[in-house]
């Protein structure tokens, strides 16, 4: 698929073909299951995506992170191609294959940290972060997680109890898990002490201080869970004395300190994981999205004395590690150690573009990222801040119409994120900039009424 098709818009998204699997979904799929297109795709190849209509279109989400080398990687295919021909599934805990202790090695071997690490295989993000929060009890023998404002951990029951956002992800499930412990996170757009970084002196730090002193105490604390830029809440990029000062707390209460890398791992901050940014050494990481080359996968990741503290047979699961995404895994890996040093470059030329049309238009309030984890909050004022909630609705709407796969995040549902494959041409990034750039200049100067 040459770059002089994309964009390709034939029919209107949604097309006539979209439409009628649109009604097919709507009669057989529960409402609640949320899409951010009304477009359905045929075929993938990169950072393109062509839907059943014909339509051609830049891809800045990648499965939201799930994609970081880009659609159908022909090294991915093949590995998993080989595998396929021994066999598809067999449970790890009946029967062991090679593949699962070749990638637990693996991953063992570039996480962060030089003691020795053990490494459970999972299925999914949320799935990982259970773990984490299991370990992390039995190892310390207490209740109490510390979480974060504009955290998301996943959905699953405990995952869901740590994730900061009600709506919609926690309304109607009540009542959620008990001892988790919500503190404010370090969004310095959004100071929730009104102060301003750096002057601050990491008021969010000291908030926590005080509370282990005055409200909580530290004896009933297993851990404290973050993510070092958060995702959902909006791509919240921790400062580095922040997460710093996590592990100073961690190091003196006995408490331990778990890395939320699902979405921030597998090289899309220009790194392997995003806390090495930070000069941090966690003890527990989750990580998963990338990590199974497109397939279900996610991995805890933590000290052995942590990781073996629980009894035997009290981890694990039926498809946990299954040995298809295992071989993707492995592959994934290689690809992305590969893709690292070309991330910085692209997400300056990324992040510049997304500078300039902030000097352009008054509706973005913030940009920020690391890598190619990008984001652009808008606001419908810039000294009120007020979340421009329905702009971002239709930027990303006009966005889709033209030919670029955008999606949104944040707490007030007013952020934009770029999630563009590791490995998009810089023509091709450019080509996505430059819808971004149009549609908002369009939604600027042209107010709904």
């Amino acid at each position: 698929m040459s770059f002089s098709e994309v964009p390709r818009i034939r029919e209107t998204p949604p097309g006539p073909k979209s439409k009628e699997l649109m009604e097919l979904r709507n009669k057989y799929v529960p409402k609640s299951v949320h899409h951010i297109t009304p477009i359905f795709i045929e075929f993938g190849d990169g950072a393109i995506l062509k839907d059943v209509d014909g339509n051609i279109y830049v891809d800045f989400a990648s499965g939201i992170s799930c994609l970081n080398f880009g659609h159908r990687n022909f090294e991915i295919l093949s590995a998993i191609k080989e595998q396929l021909k021994k066999y598809m599934h067999l449970c790890f805990h009946v029967t062991p294959y090679e593949s699962y202790i070749k990638l637990a090695e693996k991953i063992a071997l570039i996480t962060p940290g030089k003691f020795s690490k053990k490494v459970l295989l999972v299925n999914s993000g949320a799935e990982a972060v259970e773990n984490a929060v299991k370990v992390a009890r039995w190892f310390t023998k207490k209740p109490g997680i510390i979480a974060f404002e504009n955290a998301f951990h996943g959905r699953t029951f405990m995952a869901l109890t740590l994730t900061g956002s009600v709506m919609p992800y926690k309304y109607g499930f009540g009542p959620l898990m008990p001892n988790v412990y919500r503190f404010p996170y370090a969004y310095c757009y959004r100071c929730p002490f009104k102060l301003e970084y750096p002057s601050c002196g990491i008021e969010c730090i000291e908030y926590i201080r005080n509370a282990l002193k005055t409200s909580i105490s530290s004896d009933d604390i297993a851990s404290i869970i973050f993510e070092p830029i958060q995702g959902e809440g909006g791509f919240i990029i921790g400062p580095k004395e922040f997460i710093q000062g996590l592990r100073k707390i961690c190091d003196e209460y006995g408490i331990l300190l778990i890395d939320d890398e699902i979405q921030t791992g597998m090289g899309r901050t220009g790194k392997m994981f995003c806390i090495e940014h930070n000069d941090v050494i966690p003890d527990v990481i989750t990580m998963g999205k990338s990590l199974g080359g497109g397939l279900p996968l996610a991995a805890t990741i933590g000290r052995d004395d942590i990781m073996d503290a629980p009894q035997v047979g009290g981890l694990g699961g039926t498809f946990c590690g299954n040995p298809v995404s295992c071989v993707a895994g492995l592959k994934a890996i290689e690809l992305i150690e590969k893709l690292l040093p070309n991330v910085p470059k692209l997400g300056e030329i990324a992040l510049k573009r997304l500078k300039e049309m902030q000097e352009k238009y008054e509706i973005i309030g913030d940009v920020r990222g690391l890598g190619l984890m990008l984001a652009i909050e808008l606001v419908e004022d810039r000294k009120t801040k007020k979340p421009a909630i329905e702009k971002r609705n239709e930027i990303i709407t006009e966005c889709y119409k033209n030919g670029l796969i955008i999606i949104g995040a944040g707490t007030y549902k007013n952020v934009i994120r770029l999630l563009p494959p590791l490995n998009i041409s810089e023509e091709l990034l450019n080509k996505g900039l430059d819808i971004l750039d149009k549609v908002i200049k369009y939604e600027t100067n042209n107010p709904k009424s």
